[in-house]
């Protein structure tokens, strides 16, 4: 079996930044253990898988430990590979999803996700914080599965050094850190050691919490975001309320095939 398999970089506008995603198009599932696999080959944060049904595309997400709830990178990146090369005339894509519906669409390079909003709300302190960081965090919440840590300044989110054995028993699955940013509204680096990806160049799903914290800090409903990883990515962030919108470009980096005889 051949199947063909495209490397995109989501989250930017020029090759070797934003977050890179690997995108296989099927005509039907392959088993979970052969996705997982392919998945785990690729060794990206993301691969995404998705199948036509009817007028919309189901999708699904695996890292190379996993199969995730949600990839908003990967989402990005397959809208792209369909918008470019399967289905050049539509505007628009439903995905069916382990989190519902979600919708891509463009405008010129730009493509906008449309994705559950997910509000984080206080939590307890974790023990072991204080073996992570040398600073106090200024609050410490929890939404979307994602730990999320706020601090004073930019220059510390960019400057942190994780030590990743500590940051996995922190939190099961992710961990962002933000602040607020000098030439944007916010910043953000996004962990998530227990899944394979130490660190993640840039997240939207992380945006789904990220995007109504910011707004009801800032008083905005249109945010510029910036993920500070070595890579780094850009992402224009709306809430909605319920729903948030994340805006980012994307680049090809290769097309290929994959080829399965067992």
């Amino acid at each position: 079996m051949t199947l063909p398999i495209y490397q995109v970089d989501a989250f930017t506008g020029k090759l070797f930044g934003g977050n890179p995603a690997a995108v296989v198009p099927l005509d039907k599932w392959l088993d979970d253990e052969t996705m997982q696999m392919i998945a785990a080959e690729n060794n990206l944060a993301e691969t995404a898988f998705f199948v036509k049904e009817g007028n919309n595309y189901h999708i699904r997400w695996m890292t190379p430990l996993k199969e995730v709830n949600l990839c908003g990178h990967a989402t990005l990146a397959s809208a792209f590979i369909i918008f470019n090369y399967i289905e050049k005339e539509i505007q628009k894509i439903n995905f069916n999803s382990r989190s519902g519906i979600l919708s891509v669409e463009r405008k010129g390079e730009r493509l906008t996700l449309d994705f559950p909003s997910n509000k984080p709300l206080p939590t307890r302190r974790p023990a072991g914080i204080s073996e992570c960081f040398d600073r106090e965090p200024v609050e410490i919440l929890e939404g979307g599965e994602f730990l999320f840590l706020v601090f004073d300044s930019e220059e510390y989110i960019r400057n942190y050094q994780p030590n990743f054995e500590l940051l996995k028993q922190l939190h099961p699955i992710h961990m962002i850190i933000t602040a607020p940013g000098k030439s944007s509204d916010f910043v953000s680096r996004m962990f998530a050691p227990n899944l394979g990806i130490n660190e993640d160049p840039v997240t939207g799903s992380a945006h789904t919490v990220l995007t109504p914290y910011w707004s009801e800090k800032l008083g905005k409903q249109e945010l510029l975001a910036r993920q500070l990883s070595k890579r780094g990515g850009e992402l224009i962030c709306e809430n909605l309320g319920n729903r948030v919108k994340i805006s980012g470009k994307a680049v090809l980096y290769l097309t290929g095939n994959i080829f399965l005889y067992f």
